[in-house]
């Protein structure tokens, strides 16, 4: 190993990447939840998917609260009706999850190289990947940022495909065609303990119209005609159907108490981490590193979920060698993301090289993602600028 440039800090104070900010109005919600004895799929999740569906602008039946955004991914698929024999296209940048979706649902994941720049989805790649076995693109936007929706939208009428848009790091993002998740056929978020809206595990689907969403919201919960609050209401017990062979995928209403304060403070949140996002931006623009998405276009909103820096092959220290200097000056950090046919399964299994999609290859083996919350505090900022700022 190299030898590191700075000494260790003397600090006791270490900083988690990506901490959730859990206040007094969760922990109310949560504690009354226990004291009704109501925990599963109930009330409170209706009021989520609601305000969720408000807060999206589409009409509440379009909205199905799960426990993952995995779940949501899987679902989606099954909504596009993406089964056997059928290829799907995805990015080869973004989290295991995406890709083990497309493998569940009995399809082929077809991969594409990255847009250096914005670490989307490159969408000359999607065309050339396009075969008469396509039946859907999942597009992912990365750390916030949205893909070219527009580009994606014309591509997918073109060729009669399903779009569904992975979510789970824009909650909050828009683009000139509208909000994440509203644009393509399928909506997907993730409402994980590190995300920008957290319910420590869960997801939502919004999905593009309103019989698809009831029939997701069967199969979400085993296939019954009714859910568990609509069986056991003060009206009295109701029978239920098995319709169809359903999933274990529902949201109970403990992880809905978080969300429904998290989403109340979703955007004030956002405000400071776009005051965070400039600061980083600033500070590091003279640095040895390289900030990712250092121009958002207009009529964007990013939702500013992580921060990464590319470590430059020019520089003494690996990336790796610079995650553990983080780590021994107390400062948490991380990896998004290895490409995934750096991974062995996906490598062994389908025959995916690494060296076919160079630009995630060489991003994924550069990045990594420093802490950035909206209750970071000044002394943490300033360790973190001063840390990364000494390495050569």
């Amino acid at each position: 190993m190299r030898p590191l440039k700075i000494g260790k800090l003397m600090t006791t104070n270490f900083i988690v990447f990506g901490s959730p900010k859990i206040s007094r109005d969760e922990i109310d919600e949560v504690v009354d939840s226990l004291q009704s004895g109501w925990l599963g799929t109930g009330p409170k999740v209706a009021r989520f998917e609601s305000d969720f569906a408000s807060y999206k602008s589409v009409s509440p039946d379009k909205i199905l609260a799960v426990n993952s955004c995995t779940a949501a991914l899987r679902l989606s698929l099954l909504g596009a009706k993406v089964g056997k024999g059928d290829e799907v296209i995805t990015t080869a940048m973004t989290f295991c999850a995406t890709v083990n979706a497309i493998i569940h649902s009995g399809a082929t994941p077809v991969l594409v190289d990255i847009n250096p720049t914005t670490l989307n989805l490159d969408i000359e790649a999607v065309r050339k990947k396009i075969t008469n076995n396509t039946k859907a693109i999942v597009v992912v936007h990365f750390a916030g940022m949205m893909c070219d929706m527009k580009s994606i939208m014309e591509l997918a009428q073109e060729h009669n495909l399903k779009v569904i848009e992975d979510c789970a790091h824009a909650a909050e993002s828009e683009c000139d065609m509208g909000k994440a998740g509203t644009i393509g056929d399928f909506g997907c978020f993730s409402f994980y303990s590190t995300k920008n809206l957290v319910t420590g595990e869960g997801g939502m689907i919004v999905a593009k119209d309103k019989e698809t969403c009831a029939h997701l919201k069967q199969l979400a919960l085993h296939g019954m005609s009714k859910d568990a609050w609509h069986r056991y209401s003060d009206q009295g017990y109701q029978h239920y159907a098995v319709v169809d062979c359903g999933f274990k995928y529902n949201m109970m209403d403990l992880q809905a108490a978080l969300g429904i304060h998290q989403l109340k403070k979703l955007d004030a949140n956002w405000q400071v981490r776009q005051n965070l996002w400039h600061r980083y931006q600033k500070a590091f623009k003279n640095s040895a590193f390289k900030p990712i998405n250092p121009d958002i276009p207009p009529g964007y909103r990013h939702a500013y979920h992580l921060f990464c820096l590319l470590v430059p092959q020019t520089m003494q220290l690996t990336r790796d060698e610079v995650l553990n200097v983080l780590q021994e000056n107390q400062i948490g950090a991380g990896v998004h993301y290895l490409s995934i046919p750096e991974h062995p399964f996906y490598r062994e299994t389908y025959n995916m090289d690494p060296n076919e999609y160079p630009n995630a290859r060489d991003v994924g083996r550069s990045i990594l993602s420093i802490p950035f919350s909206p209750w970071l505090n000044e002394e943490e900022i300033q360790r973190i600028f001063t840390v990364i700022n000494s390495l050569h």
